[in-house]
């Protein structure tokens, strides 16, 4: 079992306004000091965004590059996503990331909100699905999309709809499928094949199930802790594993606790100890 970290456990998101940030290197430290020897990239700008220093910047860390989490937008017929995306396989390039982790973007700040899509986006953005997966794999990248809360690819029929229209391969986020509506567990059970990247996210329920009837914001969710340490949630992680380790699951678990920060915590506690958590049950999960 590969496993990797990701800088949204420790607050750090693309999301204007979502909360306190960390800076590089308390973040890069701390997963170092758990034992993780590779993490995602985090949003684009909290890293250097010249290539070459991208990668420079984890190897004090002794962290491997596993790749990035790039939303764009590929429903808009009068958007090119191409050049956006190939930008960002030049930090790859030079880094060594082998995935890139796409989500289907809103255009919309946050994801609170989306617009709806229509017959002609839905055919766009399938379009473009297939277009970069064959740009990826041009430069030795493997594309997966990342079914997301606010964005145009969340609910089940969603998913299943990318499913049955691209080639494109599917991270599979545990938290986000699951507050959309679908079932990881069964999901990895159907489509083991389709699945080359995990994000791994343990969720509470009852959360979950108040953002789908429209009772509470995703970002208020995420305050109010939807996201626990692995093990404590609602999801079935031994049954997820037990599937793709059946189908000959190779690639990344990547622990992901989204979570909102407030200020700086004192050295020692905060993200970490839920990381620490999250590490220990699922490295047991994995043999």
């Amino acid at each position: 079992m590969r496993i990797a970290g990701a800088p949204i456990s420790w607050g750090v998101c693309e999301v204007p306004g979502w909360g306190h940030q960390l800076n590089p290197d308390r973040v890069l430290t701390e997963m170092a000091g758990l034992g993780l020897t590779a993490t995602e990239f985090g949003p684009q700008g909290w890293l250097p965004e010249a290539p070459a220093a991208r990668a420079q910047a984890l190897t004090p860390y002794g962290l491997a590059a596993v790749g990035a989490f790039v939303p764009v937008v590929l429903h808009d017929p009068g958007h090119d996503p191409a050049p956006e995306v190939d930008r960002e396989l030049d930090s790859f390039a030079a880094a060594g990331g082998d995935v890139l982790v796409l989500s289907a973007a809103s255009g919309q700040e946050g994801y609170d909100e989306r617009p709806a899509l229509d017959d002609a986006g839905w055919a766009t953005l399938l379009r473009n699905l297939d277009r970069l997966t064959e740009l990826a794999a041009s430069r030795g990248v493997r594309a997966s999309l990342h079914p997301h809360v606010g964005t145009m690819v969340e609910r089940e029929e969603e998913v299943r709809r990318v499913l049955d229209g691209s080639v494109v391969p599917l991270c599979l986020d545990t938290g986000h499928l699951l507050i959309g509506g679908t079932d990881p567990v069964a999901l990895a059970a159907e489509h083991a094949a389709r699945i080359n990247h995990v994000h791994v996210k343990d969720v509470r329920l009852d959360l979950a199930l108040r953002v789908q009837r429209g009772e509470t914001t995703y970002t208020d969710a995420v305050r109010q802790g939807i996201y626990t340490p692995v093990g404590t949630g609602d999801v079935d992680f031994a049954a997820i594993v037990a599937a793709l380790d059946a189908a000959g699951f190779d690639g990344w678990y990547v622990l992901e606790q989204d979570t909102i920060l407030t200020g700086e915590p004192p050295e020692g506690s905060g993200p970490l100890e839920d990381v620490r958590r999250s590490l220990e049950h699922l490295r047991a999960l994995g043999g």
